[in-house]
C-alpha cells in the first residue's frame, strides 16, 4: 500500500512538474530545446487587438538591455543596464529584490539567467564581468559556497595566457543535472583569448570539465591548424558566445561556436581550423566528443554561429526525426539529425574565389545547403542600389569599386562588400519554431564594407605618438581612423569627447567596456594614459613604449562599416529586415513579411521597408508570433499560419530582446524589455507586460 501512494505521489508531482512548464517559461529562449514556444493559447488571433499594459519596471539604469527573462512559481528574474539581477512579482511587476554585485556601471549586456533547484536550494546563476555568480533565488544574496564567495572566474579553464585577456559572458548557461555550461565572448583581434567550452559544478563553482575549441595534440582536430595554433598567442576565438541547446534525454549539449581570431586574416592559422564554426554535440556530462559540423572552413568573414541551435522534431521521408536546425548570418539553415549530425538535407560543397593576399590561404570551398531554402537575398546587383537615395550615383561609384559575391574574401586597400552584412542574416536572437516543424525567423537585410590595411612597418608605427598607435590597434575599427565614429551603427563620435566626459570616466571605460564594447583589461595603465592623451589631443609625441601591445599581423581592419545613403538609411532597396517561416519538413518557405519600418519613407510611398532588428520571435499555440526586435520600437503580433499582423503598439523605447509569455492566476502575460539605445534609438529603461483585458 505505502508503495502504492509513493508511484501516486511521484505521478502527482510529474504531472504538477509539467503543467508549471506549461504556464512558466523556466528556461533561456523557453527551453532547453531553445524553440521560443509557448502552449499557453488565451491570447489568440482573435482577441490578440484587446491587450493592454499590465505592468512596467522601471529598472533605474537605462542603456541596452537583451535580456529574455526567465519566469518561474509566479517571480519573473531578468538584467538591467548595469548588469543587476532583479525578481519581480510576475504578475503586479513589483520588485522582490535586486542584486548590484555587477557595480554601478553596465559591464557588458547580458541576455539573461539561469535557475536551478534541488528541493529548498534555489539558485539563480548568472555573469557578469569575467565572473559567474550564484545567488540565492528568494533573497538575491550571493551564495558563498559558490566558488570564491559567491563567485568563480570564466577565465578559470582557458589556460593561463587567458588572464590579462577579454573575456566575459552575455547569454545564460546551459543547465545539465549540477552542470552549467558556460559560453563566454572573448576579443576578435590578435592575443584574443582562446574560447574553450567549460562547464561548472552548480553547487561548488568548481570547474568539472573543459572542451578545447582549438585542439591540443592528440586531440581530434589538431591537424586542421598549425602545429603550434593551440599556444600561439596571436591565435585565439573560436568561443560559443550565443549560448547553447541541450537534449538532457541523450545527455548531449549542441555547442555553437565562433570564428578563430584574428577574424579577417587567416595567414597565421592555415588550414580549416576546427572547430571554429562548428555545430559541436558533447556529451554534457563529461564534454566528450561526439560529433561536429563545420558550417564555414577557415572563416575570414566572422561568421560566427550567432544563435542557439534549434532541437525539433519534422516529418521526412515517411518517418519522425530529431533534428538539429542552425540559422546562421549567411542566411542558411543547416539542419541535422540529431544524434549522428548527418545533414537531413544535401549539403554542397562549392568553390569560391582564392585570396589575393599575401601569406593567406583560404579554403577552396564552403558548404551550402540545397534546402531549406535561405531566409535572405544572397547578392545584391546594381539594381539592387537604393531607388530613393538622394547620392545614388555616389553609392553606384561605390558598389562598382568594392569587391562582391558570397565567400569573398577581403583584400588590400580594397572594400569587399559583405552580403548579408556582419550581423546577419540571422543574430542573436535566434528562432522559434512551433510543434508542427514551422521555423521562423527574423533577419536583416544589410550590406556592410570591410577592408584591410597594411599594418605600419615598426618604424612607421615609432613616427606616431603612442597613445596614436594604441588607438589604431584598439579604437579604430569601430571608431574609426578620424574619430568620427559611426552613429548609425552604433559607434558613436569621439571626437570633442574632452568636453563631454571626464578623463576618469574615459579611463573607467576602456576598462570595463560597455554595452557591446568590451574592457580592454590587457592594456596598461600607461597605455591607458597615452589613448586618453591621444584622444585629449595631449599626446606626447613619442614612440611605442617598450612591450606595448600593439597590432602584430600584417594586416589591420578598417572596421565595421554599414553601406549606408547620405541620410543613414541602408543603401541597397528595401527589404531591410525579414521575418520568414520556413516549414522544415520541407525546406520550403510558407511566407515571408517585411519587419519594422521607417514611418517618414512609408509616408512617401515607399513602406513598409522593414528596418534592422535584434532579438528573436516567440511562437505560441495560439497562432501568434510576437517580436518586438526593430528600430522602429514597436511590439507586434503576426498570425504564425499567414504571416499576416495582427496587433501592434509602440513601446517606451525599442525592445532589442526576445519576449517571453507565462501565466499567472489563469491569465497569459507577454513581456519583452525595452532598453533601446541600439541603432542609435532613444534609451529606456523598462520591462513591459501584457495582458487581456
Amino acid at each position: 500500500m505505502i508503495a502504492r501512494y509513493v508511484i501516486l505521489a511521484a505521478i502527482f508531482l510529474s504531472c504538477c512538474r509539467q503543467a508549471e512548464k506549461k504556464t512558466s517559461w523556466a528556461e533561456y529562449l523557453g527551453g532547453p530545446d531553445r524553440n521560443h514556444y509557448s502552449s499557453l493559447d488565451q491570447i489568440n488571433t482573435t482577441n490578440v487587438g484587446q491587450l493592454r499594459i499590465a505592468w512596467e519596471y522601471h529598472a533605474g539604469d537605462s542603456g541596452q538591455v537583451q535580456c529574455n527573462p526567465i519566469i518561474i512559481d509566479s517571480v519573473l528574474y531578468g538584467v538591467t543596464a548595469y548588469n543587476h539581477v532583479f525578481a519581480l512579482h510576475a504578475g503586479t511587476g513589483k520588485e522582490i529584490w535586486r542584486n548590484r554585485a555587477s557595480g554601478e556601471g553596465a559591464k557588458n549586456v547580458n541576455r539573461g539567467v539561469t535557475y536551478w533547484e534541488d528541493g529548498d536550494d534555489k539558485r539563480i546563476l548568472f555573469a557578469y564581468a569575467d565572473w559567474l555568480a550564484a545567488v540565492d533565488a528568494r533573497t538575491g544574496t550571493l551564495i558563498p559556497s559558490f566558488g570564491d564567495s559567491g563567485k568563480v572566474s570564466l577565465k578559470t579553464g582557458l589556460g593561463a595566457d587567458a588572464a590579462d585577456k577579454y573575456v566575459c559572458s552575455t547569454t545564460p548557461g546551459t543547465l545539465f543535472n549540477d552542470l552549467i555550461i558556460m559560453p563566454v565572448r572573448v576579443g576578435e583581434g590578435e592575443g584574443a583569448a582562446d574560447g574553450h567550452v567549460q562547464a561548472f559544478n552548480v553547487r561548488t563553482g568548481k570547474l568539472a570539465w573543459v572542451f578545447h575549441t582549438i585542439p591540443q595534440p592528440g586531440e581530434k582536430g589538431y591537424e586542421t591548424w598549425p602545429a603550434n595554433a593551440y599556444r600561439d598567442d596571436n591565435i585565439g576565438g573560436v568561443n560559443s558566445w550565443p549560448g547553447m541547446s541541450i537534449d538532457r534525454e541523450r545527455g548531449i549539449v549542441f555547442v555553437p561556436t565562433g570564428s578563430p581570431a584574428f577574424d579577417f586574416y587567416g595567414g597565421e592559422r592555415k588550414g580549416q581550423n576546427l572547430f571554429a564554426n562548428c555545430v559541436l554535440a558533447l556529451k554534457a556530462a563529461t564534454g566528450e566528443y561526439l560529433w561536429h559540423f563545420q558550417t564555414v572552413h577557415h572563416d575570414v568573414w566572422d561568421r560566427d554561429l550567432p544563435a542557439p541551435p534549434n532541437l525539433v522534431t519534422i516529418h521526412k521521408d515517411g518517418k519522425r526525426t530529431d533534428a538539429v536546425a542552425q540559422i546562421t548570418k549567411s542566411g542558411y539553415i543547416f539542419l541535422f539529425d540529431r544524434e549522428t549530425g548527418t545533414p537531413l538535407y544535401p549539403v554542397e560543397e562549392r568553390p569560391f574565389p582564392a585570396s589575393t593576399l599575401a601569406g593567406e590561404e583560404t579554403w577552396p570551398t564552403q558548404p551550402v545547403p540545397v534546402l531549406p531554402k535561405p531566409f535572405t537575398r544572397q547578392n545584391i546587383t546594381e539594381k539592387d542600389i537604393s531607388p530613393f537615395a538622394e547620392n545614388k550615383e555616389e553609392l553606384l561609384r561605390i558598389y562598382h569599386d568594392a569587391q562582391k559575391g558570397t565567400f569573398r574574401p577581403l583584400a588590400l586597400n580594397k572594400m569587399t562588400i559583405l552580403f548579408p552584412g556582419a550581423d546577419g542574416g540571422a543574430e542573436w536572437g535566434g528562432a522559434a519554431v512551433d510543434p508542427e516543424g514551422i521555423l521562423y525567423v527574423n533577419s536583416n537585410e544589410m550590406a556592410w564594407l570591410l577592408g584591410l590595411v597594411n599594418t605600419p612597418a615598426s618604424g612607421a608605427q615609432q613616427q606616431l605618438s603612442q597613445g596614436n598607435v594604441l588607438y589604431n590597434t584598439y579604437c579604430t575599427s569601430c571608431h574609426s581612423g578620424d574619430r568620427k565614429g559611426n552613429p548609425n551603427s552604433g559607434y558613436p563620435s569621439l571626437e570633442h569627447i574632452k568636453q563631454r566626459m571626464p578623463r576618469e570616466q574615459v579611463a573607467k571605460l576602456i576598462m570595463s567596456g560597455k554595452g557591446m564594447m568590451p574592457g580592454f583589461t590587457n592594456i596598461s595603465a600607461i597605455e591607458r594614459q597615452a589613448i586618453i592623451d591621444f584622444l585629449f589631443d595631449e599626446e606626447k609625441t613619442e614612440a611605442p613604449a617598450k612591450g606595448s601591445t600593439i597590432a602584430r599581423g600584417p594586416y589591420q581592419f578598417t572596421g565595421y562599416n554599414k553601406f549606408l545613403d547620405s541620410k543613414g538609411y541602408p543603401a541597397i532597396s528595401p527589404p531591410w529586415g525579414m521575418l520568414t517561416a520556413i516549414d522544415l519538413n520541407t525546406g520550403q518557405h510558407l511566407w515571408q513579411q517585411t519587419l519594422g519600418d521607417f514611418s517618414e519613407l512609408s509616408a512617401k510611398g515607399n513602406g513598409p521597408t522593414g528596418t534592422e532588428n535584434y532579438g528573436g520571435p516567440v511562437v505560441t499555440a495560439g497562432g501568434l508570433l510576437f517580436i518586438a526586435a526593430t528600430k522602429d520600437g514597436m511590439f507586434r503580433a503576426f498570425d504564425k499560419r499567414t504571416g499576416k499582423l495582427c496587433w501592434e503598439t509602440k513601446l517606451p523605447a525599442a525592445g532589442f530582446a526576445t519576449p517571453a509569455t507565462y501565466e499567472w492566476k489563469g491569465k497569459q502575460y507577454v513581456v519583452v524589455a525595452c532598453g533601446g539605445t541600439k541603432l542609435g534609438a532613444e534609451k529606456g529603461d523598462s520591462y513591459v507586460a501584457f495582458v487581456l483585458p
